[in-house]
Order: C-alpha cells, then sequence, then structure tokens
C-alpha cells in the first residue's frame, strides 16, 4: 500500500510524543561550557545528545512511529529497510520492540560494526555492492515477501520523528534562538526544522550537509529533487537524492544549508572526543562544524541549539578518520 504522507502539526508532534514516551529516550542537553565552545560560539550553546536515542541514534523515533503505524496484516508481512547503516540498526531495533520481522539492506561498504548490531538485534542483513543494487534488492524483497518498506527519510514518520525532537530541545531550552541540524536525506532536518518553527516561529534553522553528498543543496538550488554522487566519510548523510516531500518542507522552514568538507568533520569528531569524551561518528560532528565554520556569523553569542545526532562507528573507524584530520 503506497505511503500517505502528512506534515507535521503542533496535535500530532503532541500525539506523537505521546506514543515513544516510556520507550524512546528523551536525550540529555548538555551546556557548553568548555573553552574550546565558549570562545568559538559564545557562552550559551547548548548539545542536544541524540546519541543516547535508542540504537543510538535519532532514526529510533521515527522507525519507531513508522513500524506502530503498520495493521496487524502489515506486522505480519514483516519490513525491509536500507541505509548506510544507522536507519538499517533503527529499524532493527523498532521491529524488535513490535515483534515484527525485517530485513535490512546495506552496501558492502558499511562499517562492520553496524553490520554486527543488525544482526544483533535480530535483523537479516542482505548486502549490496551499492546503492542501485540496494534498490533492486529492495524492490526485489517487497515484490515477492510483501513486506512494507521503512524508508531512511522520504517517509512523514522520519520527519514527526524528528519533530518530537525539536520539541523535547524547545522545551528544555525555551530561549533559543539558532539550531543547526545535519543534512542527509532530509527526514531529520525537515522534522526538526517543522518542530522548532511550528513551536518558535522566530528561532533560526540552519543546515549541514557534507560537501561530498549535496542532494538538498542541489535540490534547493534546482527547486526540485536531484540525483547526486556521493563520496564522503559522513555515510549517514550520503544519501545519493533529495525527494520531493523531505525538500518541501526544508524550503518551507529551513532558512539556509551549508557545505562542510570532510576534513570539517574529522576535526569536529575530535574536539567532541577531547572535550566531552564521547565517540562521534562523521555525521555526529556536522551540527558543530557548521556553527563554527560557515554559519559563524549567524551563531557566535547566540542562544545556540547543537545536535549530535549518532555514533553508530567501530573504534577501529573513528581512530582511522581522526588521525588523517588536518
Amino acid at each position: 500500500m503506497p505511503i500517505e504522507f502528512f506534515e507535521p502539526t503542533l496535535p500530532l508532534i503532541q500525539q506523537a510524543r505521546e506514543a515513544i514516551k516510556g520507550t524512546l529516550i528523551e536525550t540529555p542537553i548538555l551546556k557548553l561550557d568548555h573553552p574550546t565552545f565558549t570562545g568559538d560560539l559564545g557562552p550559551n550553546a547548548w548539545l542536544k545528545l541524540e546519541l543516547f536515542q535508542q540504537s543510538s541514534s535519532f532514526k529510533a523515533r521515527g522507525a519507531y512511529l513508522a513500524i506502530q503505524s503498520l495493521d496487524d496484516d502489515e506486522k505480519a508481512a514483516g519490513v525491509v529497510a536500507f541505509s548506510a547503516g544507522n536507519h538499517a540498526i533503527a529499524s532493527a531495533w523498532a521491529a524488535k520492540a513490535a515483534a515484527v520481522d525485517v530485513k535490512v539492506c546495506l552496501p558492502k561498504t558499511a562499517d562492520p560494526f553496524r553490520v554486527q548490531m543488525c544482526e544483533a538485534l535480530g535483523a537479516t542483513v542482505v548486502i549490496c555492492e551499492d546503492i542501485a543494487d540496494a534498490f533492486a534488492q529492495l524492490e526485489r524483497i517487497q515484490r515477492e515477501e510483501g513486506r512494507t518498506l521503512l524508508h531512511p527519510f522520504e517517509s512523514p514518520y522520519m520527519t514527526l520523528g524528528a519533530a518530537t525532537c525539536a520539541a523535547e530541545y524547545l522545551e528544555a531550552v525555551p530561549d533559543l534562538e539558532v539550531a543547526v541540524v545535519p543534512v542527509g536525506g532530509g527526514g531529520f532536518i525537515s522534522g526538526m526544522a517543522a518542530g522548532f518553527k511550528i513551536l518558535k516561529p522566530s528561532i533560526t534553522v540552519l543546515g549541514v550537509e557534507p560537501e561530498g553528498a549535496q542532494g538538498v543543496t542541489q535540490g534547493l538550488a534546482a527547486g526540485a529533487p536531484q540525483q547526486v554522487s556521493v563520496n564522503t566519510i559522513a555515510d549517514s548523510l550520503g544519501a545519493p537524492m533529495s525527494s520531493p516531500f523531505s525538500l518541501s518542507l526544508i524550503e518551507k522552514y529551513v532558512d539556509a544549508v551549508a557545505l562542510v568538507t570532510d576534513n570539517d568533520l574529522r576535526r569536529g569528531m575530535r574536539i567532541l572526543a577531547e572535550t566531552i569524551n564521547i565517540l562521534p561518528e562523521p555525521a555526529c560532528a556536522a551540527s558543530l562544524v557548521g556553527a563554527m565554520g560557515p554559519f559563524a556569523n549567524k551563531c557566535q553569542g547566540k542562544n545556540l541549539g547543537l545536535i549530535a545526532c549518532g555514533s553508530n562507528v567501530s573504534v577501529e573507524r573513528w581512530q582511522k578518520l581522526v588521525e588523517t584530520a588536518d
């Protein structure tokens, strides 16, 4: 059955928060007091630690809402998902929580840690050559097995799940003036921006996208979804396209999107590890380096909200990435 798309509204955000209450984590928010942050960002910057969410990323919110929306027949048939890892892990977690069978398609370049996490949560993992092969496998699995697709970003549930994260943020820090959000396929920033703007229209929402995966940047420039090539260490943000629903919400609610390099992300990973002792994946550093870099003039001295979006990375890969930072 084709999915019906709907935009987040205040009543829907409130209903979603009730639906996830007690199962998803209301993740902590850290005031950034270390001199590294106060020197570059000013005295009033906060970091929402969404890497402490179920499945270690924000993706669990939308995946849980999507699976809970299925009827009994759809749950019996199972679900299928694809991603570079975070959405696959979140889908596996949410499916296990609902006792639903799940298959996940991951590229052969996926961090082995992420494959292991999916398997540990009970998912059947299908390793694919590349994104084209992943789509072919998805179509085959849906056709042959009747499973429901859990899309990693072009989904009203992924968007609504992200909106619950924004609502939590403003409830804890109501004086936020600027929020900086990572950009991948668009599911996270579309929901975060919608949630922020619905609850506080005066807030400025800024997006940070990898230079090597410019689906949203190019989609905004063209005024239509775009297919793009991907070459970035931030595989969680490495969507090969932008899509109509999420792009339309970004156009409506996001004030600006800027690009950061892989080296920027490496340096951000190191900063987060050295200052607050977390092990962030590359995507997790995007919000910070966007605020310190291309959006510095919009963020310095503001009541600033940043997001640490995920930490599904092996220690070995993390070390290999960070040791090459300039």
